[in-house]
């Protein structure tokens, strides 16, 4: 399960940008995560949770957006959403000749800390 490793970088990134912060209260980290990225969302919020628990990071949520799977046609320019099983076809030209657009995504885009930005993210 890789989600364990995944979840110790992501900590440790976390850890050290808290560090240069003067070590405030973290409340939340926020990924994107592509449907090709290989990740299962639920084994690394688990293995995340598991990781922070009874650590000054407990209590914190692991915030994951879902990007979907589109391509753009070469042919005709048109962007589509590739679904599950689909082949990547362009739905108006029937070209085969596309390109991934998204859906390999693995970014970490902010972490959100108590203090007087309370709410507000920060990258």
């Amino acid at each position: 399960m890789h989600e364990l490793s995944l979840a110790k970088e992501i900590v440790r990134l976390v850890s050290s940008e808290l560090s240069k912060r003067g070590n405030p209260r973290l409340l939340a980290v926020r990924l994107r995560i592509g449907r090709l990225a290989a990740v299962d969302p639920e084994a690394l919020s688990f293995s995340f949770q598991s990781i922070i628990e009874d650590t000054e990071l407990a209590g914190a949520r692991l915030v994951i957006e879902d990007v979907p799977i589109r391509g753009r046609c070469r042919d005709c320019g048109k962007e589509f959403e590739i679904k599950e099983g689909m082949s990547f076809t362009c739905p108006d030209c029937s070209s085969a000749s596309c390109e991934l657009i998204s859906g390999q995504e693995f970014d970490l885009i902010s972490i959100e800390v108590e203090g007087k930005d309370e709410g507000k993210t920060a990258g």
